[in-house]
């Protein structure tokens, strides 16, 4: 990458940014406050353009409140590049002075993209990967919902009806809609076993009669009614059906993450992988960006994900591996969950990962050398742009 003439930092904000402008003594060129607004944005665009058309914009944020200038300085082909908050933050604290105003933050940018090399062009990703970006980090985010209002069905049932709470998955689908019909001891009693068979049958609940078997036992083993039982109940009822929406609002989302992951070039030869479904290869293009070209090596990607050690010596210490702090957890989470489906369907990642285990190395560690070692050939298919072929067969010699 050559050299520009000048940079352009920019500190993000909510409603309004900050720019600074240095040339290549680090002399400020112009400072100024502009708000999160298209036209205004525009006319500094070109403000700065009119200063040097060879300049590198540089930002601290690469989402949220910067899209529209990311996405505004990508119409005009303008080259950009992105420093984390962090490292804005401790680098901030090697120029002079102690205070933190917007305008010095900016300059700090500006003058981090003007001395440092290591630092990437910013590469937001095609539609298709910007899409199941947006879509598998709202799955994502229903999930974790659908986890803590569990656990609060789980809270509030514990309060009136422990024994039905500790033989209960709620996890599980038929748990869950018996909790929107019956929800106490006594309830269950009169209504016994036959009927909420039936009542479940009717929901199209899968075993319903061993569901039903076991809430009558629950109910049998307390006869004791708690204060509270009436309004603990209508509670249970409403949390119950906040988790079947959120069941709902997950199946929705992974039809559209699969029918998005299926229009992008490389869905073919990443559920080709063993191990790599319609999720897990969304997961990836929305880390990634779908370019490869980005990391320009497989090691480089590896590093990225989090599957590459980085060296920690000291003095007489060598040797001493540890993973790298700033990775992306997203794309370590896809490639160790594939890695971990495909010891119990691929043999060749099978015998990898009980070859790491002979080594010594524990579950967790040969999940992670296998997902590395998978990481290599999904980056060989990719840029050959072929599907995984297994090891043909070995026949015996006539």
């Amino acid at each position: 990458m050559t050299v520009p003439e000048i940079w352009a930092g920019v500190d993000i904000g909510k409603e309004h940014h900050h720019c600074v402008v240095i040339n290549a003594d680090g002399d400020r060129l112009l400072s100024r406050r502009v708000l999160n607004d298209e036209s205004e944005l525009l006319q500094l665009i070109g403000d700065v353009l009119a200063i040097s058309t060879d300049v590198l914009w540089a930002v601290d944020l690469n989402h949220g409140g910067a899209a529209l200038l990311i996405g505004m300085l990508l119409s005009h082909d303008q080259p950009m590049a992105c420093l984390t908050g962090l490292a804005v933050h401790r680098a901030s604290a090697t120029y002079r002075g102690e205070g933190k105003t917007d305008a010095k933050d900016a300059f700090v940018i500006a003058d981090q993209a003007r001395v440092r090399r290591d630092l990437g062009l910013l590469r937001p990703g095609d539609e298709i990967a910007v899409d199941l970006r947006t879509l598998t980090n709202r799955r994502l985010d229903v999930v974790f919902d659908r986890t803590r209002q569990i656990n609060r069905l789980r809270a509030q049932l514990l309060e009136i009806f422990p024994a039905l709470e500790r033989s209960l998955e709620l996890v599980n689908k038929g748990p869950v809609m018996l909790l929107t019909g019956y929800q106490t001891p006594a309830a269950i009693r009169r209504a016994g076993v036959r009927r909420i068979e039936t009542w479940l049958k009717n929901r199209k609940v899968r075993s319903a009669a061993a569901l039903a078997k076991t809430a009558v036992e629950a109910a049998q083993a307390q006869q004791t009614a708690l204060p509270g039982e009436k309004l603990a109940a209508a509670m249970v009822v409403r949390l119950a059906k906040g988790v079947m929406a959120l069941d709902e609002e997950i199946a929705e989302l992974d039809a559209l993450i699969e029918a998005r992951f299926r229009e992008h070039p490389h869905a073919e030869v990443i559920r080709s992988l063993p191990g790599m479904g319609a999720k897990l290869g969304a997961e990836f293009i929305a880390a990634t960006g779908g370019d490869m070209d980005a990391f320009g090596s497989a090691d480089r990607l590896a590093g990225f994900a989090g599957l590459a050690p980085r060296p920690r010596d000291s003095g007489r210490v060598s040797g001493n591996l540890r993973r790298p702090r700033r990775y992306h957890r997203g794309l370590l989470r896809a490639m160790y969950l594939s890695a971990m489906v495909s010891i119990t369907t691929c043999p060749a990642s099978k015998a990898y990962y009980q070859r790491k285990r002979s080594e010594g190395k524990g579950h967790k560690q040969a999940l992670l050398a296998l997902a590395r070692r998978r990481l290599n050939v999904l980056w060989a298919m990719l840029r050959d742009g072929q599907c995984y072929q297994g090891s043909p067969p070995v026949t015996a010699a006539a």
